[in-house]
Formats: structure tokens, C-alpha cells, sequence
């Protein structure tokens, strides 16, 4: 027969630390839905609750927090640089258009910067033989970041292009997220560090620090040659972002690469990533080049869990709130909380043309379910969700008006606006936002127009799966 007393003190400390992490909901929740959630489940079912929110209950990346403090003076001092360098946005006709970017521009912690050639890389094909050709021509150092990166054709010739720079004296910095590329063979990785490279996972350092930190994930895709040229956008390094048939059928995606002083604002956020994996902080080009090559302006907004604010949600705020004639989303994963639907609904009553591009084949079947549940209010206020049917659509693109556009690695969803750091390049040149106007509308000409009726007439059990996986949402 069990020891009665040692099974009333194992509930007592069951309980204790369920209470405890009750404790930490309330002082840190960002969320009602969220902080509901969890509560609810410490307390009904503490023995499940418990191990998981120690690894996915967190939503504030304490760690890089510290580290982002302890750094704070040298960042800080490159910051003042750089906006010192920097060629402040001419004032535009309209003040209202000065104040929303402004506003972003406090938000991200960095100036707008003029003097940039930046050019849209539509697919995955332009995308690497742009990379490939800024790898060759560096002669400094080439810095990389990205979530996912495989050992296929693409990651081997990443690798190959490495090992030719680093024979030639070009340093490498190649920083990598464990759970995206959780499948990069361990002989990848030596074989550069054996030709040279510094080589770091966002999850490298003392096992103390980043205890508990699963649940953030480093989402950023950025390249970086001598800190004057750059890239973003939502391409990994792997064969299936060249449009090459998977379950989903052929990748979409979109990335774009800068020339410019922007990409000293990319290079900041790199920068913070790896003093937080590394503890050092190499020696890089901080002075744009003269003469500037280009003269768009082009501000660079980094976001994540270790933010004062959530940058990310107040950006898609920002940018739904200002849309006069029209706002076009691109993202493969739309679960939005209530603040960014209600926007989206006030928009769409104004007048302005709300267009959200999803996929219709998703590699998240989960995610893709939630969005179903979103049909109904979105048709009735007039939003149009459109699925893109050819394969699955991957980019992450925001257009409004004719005045700015977004290339993006941050998704419509409540991880990327409070659990991955992101990185968005904002520009507001006419001929590139009349790129990504034509470029978004060729997807929506393979695009099938969702109505409510798509939800409304569906099995009853699905429509119960998709409501119930959506109040899941803050926890996805």
C-alpha cells in the first residue's frame, strides 16, 4: 500500500509550483486568452501543465534580455553611429505619411535610411543566384543567419562557396537555430569550422543560461557581405525553396537584397544574436559606402521576445491602421489575436482593400484549420482571404497603399508576433513597391477567393476542430 504521507507531500509541491507558475502568469502575461489558458491548466491538470510551461509557457526571453543589458554599450554606441552616419528620410508632402514611419523608426530603434539600391527577388532561384554571386564578390567577412538550413544541394553549395572565401582570408560567421535546423548533420558544421568558420547555434553558451528557452526560436534569415550588402526575407537555405515539388507542391517565397547603409541596421541585429550565442563581438564595417549606391529609403525593423514592446504585433498594427486605399498581407500562417482581426475588420469598413494571401496547402495543419474559423468575420466586414493554390505560398509581404512595402520574416500568428525574433525591411521607393505590386498580383491571380461558406459548410466536427484549435492559438 502507497505511503499516504508521501503522496499528500508530493501534491503539496505539485501544487506549490503550479501556484508559483500561476504567480509568474499574472506579473507576465501578455495575453488574456493566453494567461486564461495556462491558469487553467496549472491548476485542473498540474502534472501535465507543469513540465510543459516550463518550456513553452515563457513569452519574455529573459536571458537575451540580460545579455541585450550587459551588451547595451557597445550596441548602444554603434546605434548612435549609425544614425549619426545615417541620411535622415526627406520630409514626404504629407505629415500624416512622416509620423507613421516615424513611429516605426522609434520602434525598431533605428533611422531610416537613404542612399539604398534594393532589389525584389521574387522566387528562390533569383533569390540564391543573387546570394551566391554577394558570397563571391566579399572580401571582408560574409555573416549568416538563418532558421533552417539543410545539408542538400543548396546547403552544399553554400558550404563550398564558404570554404573557397575562408581559403581566400574572408571571414565567416555562421549562426544557425537548433530547432529549425535540428537536422544540419554535426559533419556539415565541422567541416566548416575545420576550413575556418565561426560556427554557432542561437542556442550555444552555458546550459544555464538558456534553460527553458525552447520555446523562442531565432526566425531570422539575413546574409551580410562586408556590411554593404544584405539580405532578408522568408528563404531558408534548403533544394524546396527553389520550387521543387513536396507534399505541399512547389514553394512560393520572396526575399530581397539591399545595397546600402540599411544594411548596417541588419548588421546590428546580427550582431545582437551573436554576442548572445558567442559572448564575443567581432570587429565589423560600421561607415556605408561613399558614394551611396542607390537613393532609396529603407528602414530596418528587427523584433522579438526580448523587446520593451511587442514590436512585431505593433508593427502590423501600425501598418493596418495607416492603409487608406489598400493593404495586401502575404503570410503562410494567419492566426491572428482579436487586436489584429478587429483592425483588419476596421479597415476593410473604412474602405480600404484588405487582401490576405494564404496558402492552400500549408505544412501546418493545425495552423491552417485556425484560419478557417476566421472566415466568417472576415467575409462579413469585406476582408478577402485568398488561397493560393499552385503549391505552398511561404512569403511573408505586407503592401499599403503605394507608399511602403514589407519584405518580412514574421507570419499573421502569435508566434512570430511574441515568440521568434524577426527581422522586417521596410522600403518605401516607388519602382519597389510597384515591384511588389505586380509581383502580388500575379499571386492572387492564382488565388481562389475564400467566402464564409467554406467554413460555415464544412462537417460540423471539422468546424469544432478549427474553433477549438484556434483558441489554442496563443499557445501555438
Amino acid at each position: 500500500m502507497p505511503d499516504l504521507s508521501f503522496i499528500a507531500q508530493a501534491l503539496i509541491v505539485i501544487y506549490s509550483l503550479a501556484l508559483f507558475c500561476v504567480y509568474r502568469v499574472l506579473l507576465t502575461y501578455r495575453t488574456a486568452q493566453g494567461a486564461v489558458a495556462w491558469i487553467v491548466g496549472l491548476l485542473g491538470f498540474p502534472y501535465l501543465a507543469l513540465p510543459l510551461f516550463l518550456f513553452f509557457g515563457r513569452n519574455r526571453f529573459s536571458g537575451y534580455v540580460r545579455a541585450r543589458r550587459l551588451g547595451d554599450r557597445s550596441v548602444n554606441y554603434l546605434l548612435q553611429e549609425f544614425e549619426q552616419q545615417a541620411t535622415a528620410i526627406p520630409q514626404p508632402a504629407r505629415e500624416h505619411f512622416n509620423d507613421e514611419l516615424q513611429v516605426l523608426s522609434n520602434l525598431a530603434r533605428q533611422p531610416f535610411t537613404a542612399g539604398n539600391r534594393c532589389t525584389l527577388l521574387k522566387d528562390g532561384l533569383a533569390t540564391f543566384n543573387s546570394l551566391f554571386d554577394a558570397m563571391e564578390d566579399a572580401h571582408s567577412y560574409i555573416l549568416m543567419e538563418f532558421y533552417l538550413i539543410r545539408s542538400d544541394r543548396i546547403g552544399q553549395r553554400i558550404k563550398t562557396i564558404l570554404k573557397r572565401k575562408l581559403a581566400q582570408g574572408v571571414r565567416v560567421y555562421f549562426l544557425f537555430d537548433d530547432i529549425g535546423s535540428a537536422w544540419l548533420p554535426k559533419g556539415y558544421l565541422r567541416e566548416l569550422r575545420k576550413a575556418g568558420a565561426q560556427v554557432a547555434s542561437f542556442g550555444d553558451g552555458n546550459i544555464r543560461r538558456r534553460r527553458f528557452h525552447i520555446n523562442f526560436r531565432n526566425h531570422r534569415k539575413i546574409l551580410i557581405c562586408d556590411g554593404h550588402t544584405g539580405f532578408a526575407g522568408g528563404i531558408n537555405l534548403g533544394d524546396e525553396y527553389l520550387g521543387t515539388e513536396v507534399d505541399q507542391g512547389r514553394w512560393r517565397d520572396t526575399h530581397c537584397r539591399i545595397d546600402g547603409p540599411a544594411v548596417i541596421g541588419l548588421q546590428l541585429a546580427w550582431l545582437e544574436d551573436w554576442n548572445w550565442a558567442t559572448n564575443e563581438t567581432p570587429e565589423l564595417h560600421w561607415h556605408p559606402q561613399e558614394p551611396p549606391p542607390g537613393e532609396q529609403e529603407v528602414l530596418i525593423i528587427p523584433s522579438g521576445p526580448a523587446d520593451t514592446y511587442e514590436t512585431c504585433t505593433l508593427f502590423f498594427l501600425n501598418c493596418i491602421n495607416n492603409a487608406r486605399q489598400r493593404l495586401w498581407i502575404a503570410s503562410p500562417y494567419f492566426v491572428p489575436d482579436f487586436q489584429i482581426i478587429n483592425a483588419l475588420q476596421l479597415a476593410a469598413l473604412r474602405g480600404v482593400d484588405v487582401k490576405i494571401i494564404i496558402p492552400d496547402k500549408s505544412d501546418h495543419k493545425l495552423i491552417r484549420m485556425a484560419a478557417y474559423s476566421y472566415l466568417v468575420e472576415a467575409s462579413r466586414a469585406g476582408i478577402g482571404i485568398y488561397q493560393y493554390e499552385p503549391g505552398f505560398m511561404h512569403q511573408k509581404v505586407v503592401l499599403v497603399d503605394n507608399r511602403y512595402a514589407a519584405i518580412s520574416t514574421a507570419n499573421l500568428d502569435n508566434r512570430s508576433m511574441r515568440l521568434n525574433f524577426e527581422v522586417t525591411a521596410l522600403v518605401t521607393a516607388t519602382e519597389f513597391v510597384r515591384d511588389v505590386d505586380a509581383m502580388l498580383a500575379e499571386d492572387l491571380r492564382n488565388c481562389r477567393r475564400m467566402t464564409e461558406n467554406d467554413y460555415k459548410d464544412r462537417a460540423l466536427l471539422f468546424r469544432l476542430g478549427c474553433r477549438a484549435v484556434r483558441l489554442a492559438a496563443p499557445l501555438l
